[in-house]
């Protein structure tokens, strides 16, 4: 129960994260969703050359922390993925913010579903947890009449 309580904590972390780095991408590209970038690199060091530029690197820095932090191998893969969109992704005129949106919308589907799969699973195992406990308890109970029954028979033989 324990582990469970844990891990839908930090999946709603997750989920909270996810959500400000959606945030911080829709307000920082208000006007940025309709224009086409290239990020054709001029010089081998990272420039930001607009707030666009800026938004990217705040949701790829957000989600790398997140997955540091919670140890996450798929938030790690979708900050990476982040990154390789913001850096390749606007090649062809293509809406790199939305492929970001859409990147992130997936993940918090993913996280939904494992979260309902999960759920499903503790549930069960809650269900079989108390037949077992009843069940033991039933046979605790025969174990003392028997108990019983044996000290009672045990004592007329001696008498």
């Amino acid at each position: 129960a324990a582990d469970h309580e844990a891990t839908e904590a930090a999946r709603t972390e997750e989920l909270k994260t996810i959500a400000e780095a959606k945030k911080i991408l829709v307000e920082t590209s208000s006007g940025a969703v309709s224009q086409t970038y290239s990020f054709l690199q001029l010089s081998s060091g990272l420039r930001l050359q607009n707030r666009a530029d800026l938004a990217n690197s705040e949701v790829v820095t957000v989600v790398r922390q997140l997955a540091q932090r919670h140890h996450s191998a798929a938030l790690a893969q979708l900050a990476s993925r982040i990154a390789a969109v913001t850096k390749y992704g606007a090649t062809n005129g293509e809406d790199i913010f939305g492929k970001i949106k859409g990147l992130i919308s997936d993940m918090i589907s993913k996280l939904e579903k494992e979260a309902e799969e999960e759920g499903t699973e503790k549930a069960y195992c809650d269900e079989e947890q108390a037949k077992t406990e009843a069940k033991k308890s039933e046979l605790d109970d025969d174990i003392a009449k028997l108990t019983s029954k044996i000290d009672q028979e045990s004592s007329k033989s001696a008498q």
